[in-house]
């Protein structure tokens, strides 16, 4: 069959290493894609976003089966749009995106099916929402309420922090829209951990478990970004306890609100001397989780998400590696603030044969791979140790350059 991915980053080209493994794929598309996914699909000179021209690029491509990585089409009803023209899609429709569309919905789903969360207020009246800093004491949790490419949250260490984050959001609009509405939550001590489910509407199954770090700097100092590096499995991952208090209660909600949920349902979680913790949902493969979960998947991902689509997941047995990977990011100076585009990347041919290099933002110009995003290139390499991995990841990294080249010295450690 003919498969198209959406999306262009790091995540995606993931998905797209890992379906072009499927002896079932006849021609694989993605749109845009990027420089490392030109190498295994047939890039599309169209944006994620843009629903009217993805459905019509499915079409004129024989597309018969669709694959949504980015947040933003989800929302925009891409699901509902390829599937009303007769195209199989593998993602949350609209009205399930607002899992992730909306802090403030997925707080009250939380609240109304007891799963454990952090406490929280709503907030759309500037005024009332300053006259509330430290309501749930300090650091104090601020976040968007709607989509803001995984930056919408700050930790406000003290009340100026707050009114600052506060004006950034609702004054300022750094954010955009996604910040008319403001959540706070109260901060949560722990360590984090990424649950990815593949979901249909009648079972829920986690993956391997994962770590990300969002901050910037090493320490998790600085503000936070779409992911500096990840690594999997998260050995303080408990699989039967996170199953029945967050997963089973999760699935029941999504059933008794009638949310035919199809797709993959990423759980951000904090555990805590009280528990785990739900942070977020998000609605699809976390990036870079994805780049540190994928390359341990034995079963065929096609077949999965095929099972998906048609509420068959649960007769699948998937396997997974028992082996460790970590992955690194690359990223422009600047980033996650102002960056600069187009510098030429070198290096990618000294890089082991062994270690995935998944391009994010990443274009081709003059015959030369050269920076396009903020987040650039995730180095991921696996091994039976992973002390090894983190090793093998590091010394790869030094082969790779570009202007203003950034990343974390601490991944994994």
């Amino acid at each position: 069959m003919n498969v198209l991915i959406v999306g262009g980053g790091g995540r995606e080209h993931a998905l797209a290493w890992s379906l072009s493994k499927s002896k079932e794929i006849k021609k694989l598309f993605c749109a845009p894609g990027n420089a490392g996914i030109a190498e295994l699909a047939e890039n599309l000179p169209v944006k994620a976003e843009d629903v009217e021209g993805i459905v019509k690029a499915a079409v004129k491509n024989s597309v018969d089966f669709a694959v949504i990585g980015p947040e933003v089409p989800l929302a925009l009803g891409i699901v509902d749009a390829l599937v009303a023209s007769g195209i199989k899609t593998f993602g949350p429709n609209k009205k399930c995106a607002r899992l992730e569309a909306s802090k403030g919905f997925t707080k009250a789903f939380l609240t109304k099916y007891n799963i454990p969360t952090a406490k929280y207020r709503e907030y759309t009246d500037r005024e009332k929402l300053l006259s509330d800093i430290g309501i749930f004491g300090f650091p104090m949790v601020i976040k968007a309420d709607g989509l803001a490419a995984g930056k919408g949250v700050i930790i406000a260490e003290d009340a100026a922090q707050a009114r600052t984050a506060i004006d950034q959001m609702m004054d300022l609009k750094v954010f955009g829209q996604a910040g008319e509405k403001v959540v706070v939550e109260e901060f949560l001590r722990g360590t984090e951990v990424s649950v990815l489910c593949f979901v249909d509407e009648k079972t829920i199954v986690p993956m391997e478990s994962a770590r990300d770090y969002k901050r910037i700097f090493d320490g998790d100092e600085g503000p936070n970004t779409g992911g500096m590096g990840s690594y999997s499995p998260n050995p303080l991952y408990d699989r039967d306890g996170i199953m029945d208090k967050i997963l089973k209660p999760t699935l029941l909600g999504l059933q008794s609100e009638k949310l035919d949920f199809k797709g993959v349902l990423y759980v951000g979680l904090m555990l805590t001397d009280e528990g785990p913790k739900v942070i977020e949902f998000n609605n699809r493969f976390g990036d870079p989780e994805t780049q540190v979960i994928l390359p341990r998947l034995e079963t065929d991902l096609l077949k999965i998400m095929l099972a998906v689509t048609e509420n068959t997941l649960g007769e699948l047995d998937i396997k997974w590696s028992h082996k460790k990977a970590v992955c690194l990011i690359l990223a422009s100076g600047g980033y996650p603030d102002k960056i600069e585009k187009g510098h030429v990347i070198k290096g990618l041919d000294k890089v082991d044969k062994n270690v995935m290099v998944f391009h994010a933002g990443t274009d081709i110009h003059m015959g030369q791979t050269v920076t396009s995003g903020g987040r650039v290139l995730g180095i991921t390499a696996l091994s039976d140790d992973h002390k090894e991995a983190i090793k093998i990841v590091y010394d790869n990294a030094e082969k790779i350059s570009f202007d203003g080249m950034q990343y974390r010295k601490d991944i994994g450690l």
